[in-house]
């Protein structure tokens, strides 16, 4: 298993409920595949750099995990698909 660190951005105008339920399913996939979360850094709502989906804010999320290439593939996989991330990136971290 090897560290990454990611990142997500999550649409500014769900609730704070569904922006926690998000989060948490984002973790889910990773603890699913046998991996595990090491942090999750919660930045908030933060202005962005440019529009991205009409948006000019967003709920930022970093996140370090423990996980093997088919977790990050199904993290990849899921956040392309949620209409609820808006961007995301996930990184090997140097050993």
């Amino acid at each position: 298993m090897k560290h990454y660190k990611g990142m997500y951005i999550i649409r500014p105008d769900l609730t704070e409920e569904q922006t926690k339920t998000v989060v948490e399913e984002i973790n889910k996939i990773f603890v699913d595949h046998n991996g595990t979360v090491l942090s999750v850094d919660e930045w908030g709502l933060k202005d962005m750099a440019y529009e991205i989906q009409d948006f000019r804010k967003g709920y930022y999320v970093v996140f370090t995990v423990e996980a093997d290439a088919a977790a990050v593939e199904e993290f990849n996989r899921i956040a392309n698909i949620r209409e609820d991330i808006i961007r995301h990136i996930i990184i090997k971290e140097d050993d």
